[in-house]
């Protein structure tokens, strides 16, 4: 009688795991053109999905031209992230009666994407300044949250503001989840879903190529704001906080949000809208 419970018990637990999984799985993969614009069906203004290349790469970019008078903010995602992070801040009719924005899907994030992604600040740096070639540089606002704050952080053209979303800058407090583990080992590196193996890629790779950056983030005529959260343990605080160290006062501001994690893009939402409000007012 015991092995029998036992036997159900396992099953269970084994069932309740495959459903988990696949969830995550789904959860977590890489949405269609049509899900991705059904996060604005009830927005004021609809954003445009297209198609773009750069460098022989397809990526898809979504576009809310408001009006060509406005500042145009420019969203860079993180590892693993999309165009999909920034959906409630393109929705919301408070920005959108200030500023255009833009949003884009890094390479190996594309729906379906084929490629790789490609371990690179300086490749992704040059992809930003490709996606804002032709905006007035005097009216973008580059906003890069967590692995896209490097990215943001190392265009040197004089934009009209950079802002930093709990930014991975420096390499000295960059952690490595256990969860790569399962990237790593051959052994179970079948069970890591293919957009999950590519932002394993980017993280083990991350630390090194930062280290080419990270002495000269101060270099740029860019103001910078940088909104982190005290109580993020996937990017640290501390990374902002030796950014700090790099710029004179007058040129960097960090904003703490208190005890807010690395999600905060999501569970943050008001205050970090409004700290873009005040930018743009």
């Amino acid at each position: 009688m015991l092995k029998k419970v036992l036997k159900i018990i396992g099953i269970i637990i084994l069932l309740i795991f495959i459903g988990l999984y696949f969830a995550f799985r789904t959860f977590t993969a890489p949405k269609s053109d049509a899900k991705i614009l059904e996060a604005y069906q009830n927005s004021r203004l609809k954003p445009v999905l297209t198609n773009e290349t750069y460098n022989g790469f397809n990526y898809r970019k979504l576009s809310l031209v408001v009006n060509d008078s406005l500042p145009t903010m420019v969203f860079v995602h993180g590892t693993i992230g999309s165009i999909n992070d920034f959906s409630k801040y393109i929705s919301n009719s408070d920005l959108q009666a200030k500023c255009n924005m833009v949003a884009y899907d890094r390479i190996g994030y594309n729906y379906n994407d084929k490629n790789h992604v490609q371990e690179s600040i300086n490749f992704e740096r040059n992809m930003l300044k490709d996606v804002i070639k032709d905006l007035p540089f005097n009216k973008t606002i580059l906003v890069g949250y967590s692995y896209g704050g490097p990215i943001a952080l190392a265009v040197k053209k004089k934009v009209k503001e950079i802002i930093l979303l709990a930014p991975a800058v420096h390499s000295s407090v960059e952690p490595m989840p256990w969860m790569v583990n399962f990237y790593k080992w051959k052994l179970t590196r079948w069970l890591v879903p293919r957009i999950w193996k590519e932002a394993s890629k980017e993280k083990l790779s991350h630390k090194k190529d930062l280290k080419l950056f990270e002495s000269d983030w101060e270099n740029t005529p860019n103001k910078i704001i940088s909104i982190h959260g005290s109580g993020d343990w996937i990017v640290p605080y501390e990374n902002s906080k030796l950014l700090e160290d790099q710029f004179p006062e007058d040129q960097f501001q960090l904003i703490t949000i208190d005890k807010a994690n690395h999600g905060l893009v999501w569970s943050n939402f008001d205050a970090i809208k409004s700290q873009f409000l005040k930018i743009l007012n």
